[in-house]
């Protein structure tokens, strides 16, 4: 992030228009503001936002600086980031708060922000978008990126605090508290956020081999091989190298991963569809194999995995 006035950069490319004069959500409503006896607002510092409660956060932006972490279920770099951002934005203790965006859940705020790959996070200061960053990134980054907000922020007269909510209301005696993860579901999401992937494939696999029906660990194992394979991989390398050889299978491989990887989900799918219907029938099995790969990334009830599997059933049929 560089230094430019809150909404600069993005002015012209989002439009929060739409958004701004919504009628405001019910006091109930998840993330609702509430009055602190002391201090400023109370609110949770890490929050889900829908296209109904956005103009409250728009509201609370010009009291402190929101940071707006939009991402979608099926997308592994975004579950490698959330938690930095929200431990990150929790240590700021009330100076920035979180709002989390599920783009396939919220259309208008994807569209408002051009959320054209994610995880992408953006700013919000004083009622304006700033940019920060897309994909995930490592934590001393997001450390840094916040510092920089926080100085903007500053600079442009928003230099307030909010109560966290869970601080201002003690939590109800007896309420449960979250189970631990198993160790070997612990041991992977550690290699994740060290970016060891290697580490985290294996301690997925050894869940699996202890118990084959560990939803958990066969989701994780999926998304983590994700990452492991678009580490390091150059976007515009790899987009060359694909459209140059549209029948070499490792190209089209590597580019429909960074498609998913950046959100692209129908990209990456027709991409392999396309190679899939090109190829010869006994070099096919290794394509058919990613794409069902994928579709359980992405979940067997998304529309886009419908469409995509009915395609390639009729391709073999």
């Amino acid at each position: 992030m560089t230094d430019p006035a809150p909404g600069a950069v993005l002015r012209g490319a989002v439009d929060l228009s739409s958004l701004r004069n919504r009628p405001a959500a019910p006091a109930a409503a998840p993330g609702a503001v509430s009055p602190a006896a002391s201090g400023g607002p109370t609110v949770p510092l890490v929050m889900d936002v829908t296209d109904e409660t956005f103009p409250q956060v728009l509201e609370l932006s010009r009291t402190v600086p929101i940071v707006v972490d939009l991402w979608a279920e099926w997308c592994g770099p975004c579950k490698q980031l959330s938690p930095i951002l929200e431990r990150v934005v929790t240590e700021l203790a009330g100076r920035v708060v979180l709002a989390k965006v599920d783009v396939d859940a919220n259309p208008q705020l994807s569209q408002a922000f051009r959320a054209q790959s994610i995880p992408m996070v953006v700013a919000l200061v004083a009622g304006q978008p700033v940019p920060l960053f897309t994909g995930a990134v490592p934590e001393a980054q997001v450390r840094e990126v916040l510092g920089q907000l926080l100085q903007l922020a500053a600079q442009n007269g928003v230099t307030g605090t909010v109560t966290p909510a869970d601080a201002a209301e003690p939590a109800a005696a007896g309420a449960p508290e979250e189970p631990p993860l198993p160790p070997l579901h612990a041991e992977a999401f550690d290699a994740i956020e060290a970016g060891d992937y290697p580490r985290a494939v294996a301690a997925y696999e050894k869940a699996l081999a202890e118990n084959p029906r560990d939803a958990d660990a066969r989701a994780g194992l999926g998304q983590v091989r994700l990452l492991a394979r678009v580490q390091g991989l150059d976007l515009q390398e790899v987009r060359d190298a694909a459209a140059s050889r549209p029948t070499d299978v490792e190209a089209q491989f590597a580019a429909s991963d960074l498609d998913l990887a950046g959100g692209h989900v129908e990209d990456a799918f027709g991409r392999l569809l396309d190679l899939f219907s090109i190829l010869p029938p006994e070099d096919r099995a290794p394509v058919r194999e990613r794409l069902l790969e994928l579709f359980a990334l992405v979940g067997d009830a998304d529309p886009r995995v419908v469409a995509a599997r009915r395609a390639l059933t009729t391709l073999l049929f």
